[in-house]
């Protein structure tokens, strides 16, 4: 029986990407101990088909916390916003659970055996998007005196969700807390405790970001017990582009000691043109290689 489970959502325009986060994780060996499951947002049935020889689970997704139908608009996806607060209701079989957006995928097996053992204890193992050459994406604008405009992702979905102004200054100059890559063990508080924020965050705010202003305020307010892990176990290329190692074939940090990237993540998109990466995975873009050269590279798994 697989102890540990690495889980994923996606609708129909996603499995591109849902398919291809799944090939790069069966291609380790290591894989095949841990057991991959999947959340329907709204997958066709071929491609369900299709997944069946290469996952262990797929589930429908479901609105775990009730949602006014005026927010959803059709938009299933919008579910991920929700459901994977709930993991262990979904997927109970496991003790450990990583869970991956589909539009990251695995380029080092190294992050993979971090995050299982960063959640150790109850512990909620993540990521910040704070570090070197890491776009800054908190500002102020001063007016005059004391006065200023806070300018950060946290403030404006705090304050949107009217969680209260203490709490929305609490949260404005923490680092922020990206929520596409985590893991949590079964029996961890955590989850109730993000489960409890989420509850609070949807009552008033946006469907969309709602469930990692959650795991913001689970941390930086609850002070749930957390293992930051290093940047490169969810790499957020629209933050800052990685280089590529030419003899290694792989995807590496642009600064020294240019640690190998472990997980790479498409979040906010790559954009050529007017163009998505994640949509057209024949956008190429120019990157810098270790011996200072540049490439046209696509981002995408094995492309």
């Amino acid at each position: 029986m697989k102890k540990n489970v690495i889980v994923s959502l996606a609708d129909a325009n996603y499995f591109p990407l849902l398919e291809e986060l799944v090939d790069s994780i069966k291609r380790f060996k290591e894989s095949e101990n841990v057991a991959i499951c999947v959340l329907d947002a709204g997958l066709t049935e071929e491609q369900k088909e299709n997944l069946l020889n290469k996952v262990d689970e797929i589930k429908s997704a479901e609105w775990d916390i009730e949602v006014p139908g005026y927010k959803v608009k059709g938009e299933e996806w919008l579910k991920s916003q929700v459901s994977r607060a709930f993991l262990p209701r979904y997927f109970p079989n496991y003790e450990k659970y990583l869970w991956i957006d589909c539009d990251a995928w695995v380029n080092d097996w190294n992050s993979v055996e971090l995050y299982f053992k960063a959640c150790d204890n109850g512990k909620l193992a993540i990521t910040q998007t704070i570090g070197p050459g890491y776009k800054i994406t908190s500002k102020v604008n001063w007016l005059f005196g004391k006065l200023a405009i806070i300018k950060s992702q946290n403030f404006k979905h705090a304050v949107k969700s009217k969680i209260g102004y203490d709490k929305a200054r609490k949260l404005a100059f923490a680092p922020h807390i990206n929520i596409g890559v985590f893991s949590l063990q079964k029996n961890s508080k955590g989850w109730k405790v993000w489960q409890n924020n989420l509850s609070k965050t949807l009552k008033a705010g946006n469907i969309f970001g709602s469930e990692g202003l959650a795991i913001n305020m689970s941390v930086y307010i609850d002070e749930l017990e957390t293992e930051f892990l290093p940047l490169n176990c969810n790499w957020i290329t629209s933050n800052l582009l990685p280089k590529y190692d030419e003899q290694q074939k792989t995807f590496v940090e642009p600064y020294l000691p240019n640690y190998k990237i472990g997980i790479m993540h498409l979040a906010a998109g790559i954009w050529k043109d007017g163009k998505d990466m994640r949509v057209d995975k024949n956008i190429k873009i120019e990157i810098e290689t270790l011996n200072n050269n540049k490439i046209l590279k696509s981002l995408r798994y094995n492309n």
